[in-house]
């Protein structure tokens, strides 16, 4: 077996970046083909100690696209979440520092739980070993989104 399918198995062949089917057949050339995404920069791998090597799996193009700069994993435009927090950067503050971080606004009790729903989901493939909670809190005729760990 190759590292590309020691990932592809372990990440259940779901690109980290975008949340979709990645088809293990298709060729590593072809932008929907399968790739591996180091993650880190090998500086910030040196300043923190983490395995520069370690990757997770992701297509060719969103890979390409994201580049050597932090990843941005997006909120569905189905969500009706305003002044959403970036993903990453809020579950890393959780996993260093624990606590409460408010994720996003949403107008309606209904779209706060469905966005809540669609976090705690997301962040099972994208830190499985994160355990947190999500709560959804009214205040000021909006529903607060919280991420607890």
């Amino acid at each position: 077996m190759s590292r590309l399918d020691d990932i592809g198995a372990a990440d259940g062949w779901r690109c980290w970046l975008c949340d979709e089917p990645v088809d293990p057949e298709m060729s590593v050339n072809d932008s929907r083909g399968p790739s591996i995404d180091s993650i880190l920069t090998k500086a910030k791998s040196k300043s923190s100690g983490a395995d520069p090597h370690a990757g997770r799996l992701a297509h060719r193009g969103c890979n390409t696209k994201k580049g050597a700069i932090a990843p941005v994993i997006p909120w569905p435009s189905a969500l009706f979440v305003f002044d959403p927090a970036p993903i990453l950067a809020s579950i890393e503050r959780l996993q260093r520092k624990g606590g409460r971080v408010v994720m996003g606004r949403c107008p309606t009790l209904v779209d706060a739980n469905e966005a809540a729903a669609w976090l705690l989901d997301r962040l099972s493939r994208l830190r499985p070993e994160l355990e947190a909670t999500a709560q959804v809190e009214p205040g000021g005729g909006q529903f607060m989104l919280v991420l607890c760990s």
